[in-house]
């Protein structure tokens, strides 16, 4: 053999050895969600400011909320440990793709994050948009607002916003920069009512201590998920879509919500639930 024949012989040997420590990298990085959760003994969620569904202490720094529940339980039911990990909403997708995070709960299954990570079949819980009305006020159906002498604050440019100025064409609707403001604006009595999501309006309740949450008829109950990384292996996806249904199954998702409001002195049984047969009764 000579010394070219030589050079090409090892160069290929070369070549197949980086392939395979190529593989083997690649499937390392890219091993399977469910199999480093149960090698690692850790599951790790996504914490994003968001009460009810996240929130952190500002003084002990420890993060709790109806996600942080879930986690845990779901955790334990794996036989691993639940870890929070640090990150914001619009980070998440990136946090599952890099595998940063295994698993975020409570977000929203839209079509742009469907074309980005993967959802399990099954809801985790639903919500739906209703209003925290002054004392006094009560709003049976939507039409009840839909009166010119009616005060209504929105945060600008959401999707409650979008909403109602089609469906209260006759009521004052006052915008507002974000939630914070929006709040504000009701505890001070520049507004009859603040309308967004049930389980945002249920914590500016805590807070104020002022007026009742109240759903509107019609009710429209919308569900809300939990966002996986995309593998070709979807054992993950499907050992979570098969807790959340047993899960919401036994009430075990409506006891996790009420076990959280009621560390914020509330009483669950006065408010609306987060199971669509309780939204939409």
């Amino acid at each position: 053999m000579n010394v070219l024949s030589r050079f090409a012989a090892l160069r290929r040997r070369v070549f197949v050895g980086l392939t395979c420590l190529g593989l083997l990298t690649a499937t390392f990085s890219h091993a399977q969600t469910l199999q480093k959760v149960k090698q690692s003994g850790e599951l790790r969620i996504g914490v994003a400011a968001g009460d009810p569904w996240y929130y952190r202490d500002p003084v002990s720094g420890q993060w709790t909320g109806v996600g942080v529940l879930v986690g845990e339980q779901i955790a334990k039911n794996l036989g691993v440990k639940m870890v929070p990990v640090e990150t914001t909403w619009g980070n998440s997708i990136a946090g599952l793709q890099s595998g940063q995070i295994d698993v975020m709960f409570v977000l929203d299954a839209t079509d742009e994050r469907k074309r980005a990570v993967d959802f399990p079949a099954t809801p985790l819980l639903w919500y739906a948009q209703g209003i925290l009305a002054k004392d006094g006020l009560v709003a049976k159906n939507w039409d009840d607002l839909n009166r010119s002498n009616i005060r209504v604050g929105v945060a600008l440019g959401t999707a409650t916003d979008r909403d109602l100025t089609k469906r209260l064409p006759n009521a004052k609707i006052e915008r507002f920069t974000n939630t914070d403001e929006t709040v504000a604006a009701f505890n001070a009595g520049r507004v009859d009512a603040i309308a967004f999501y049930h389980s945002v309006l249920v914590i500016a309740y805590s807070k104020i201590k002022k007026g009742s949450v109240q759903l509107p008829q019609p009710v429209v109950a919308i569900p809300t998920s939990a966002g996986v990384r995309r593998e070709q292996d979807t054992a993950f996806r499907d050992a979570l879509d098969e807790q959340f249904k047993k899960m919401y199954a036994s009430g075990q998702t409506q006891t996790l919500y009420a076990q959280y409001l009621k560390t914020k002195g509330l009483d669950p049984d006065k408010l609306p639930g987060v199971t669509k047969e309780s939204l939409e009764k």
